[in-house]
């Protein structure tokens, strides 16, 4: 059985982690970034609910009158 040549695996891994890490660094380097991001305001929108335009009540059938 022959054995298998491993004297070239150190260059090849090494050449791969390279090119991997520089296309990586391409592609993030193509992304703008915005320089100064500011928090978006957080305002709170009152939403009209129809019950609030008219006065309601909940009768309880405890204390409705005696008949």
């Amino acid at each position: 059985m022959p054995q298998l040549d491993t004297s070239t695996w150190f260059i090849t891994i090494l050449s791969m982690m390279i090119s991997l890490f520089s296309l990586i660094q391409l592609k993030f380097h193509k992304y703008t970034y915005p320089a100064n991001p500011t928090p978006a305001s957080l305002k709170s929108t009152k939403q009209p609910t129809p019950w609030e335009s008219k006065w309601t009540k909940i009768y309880s059938p405890l204390s409705l009158p005696l008949q």
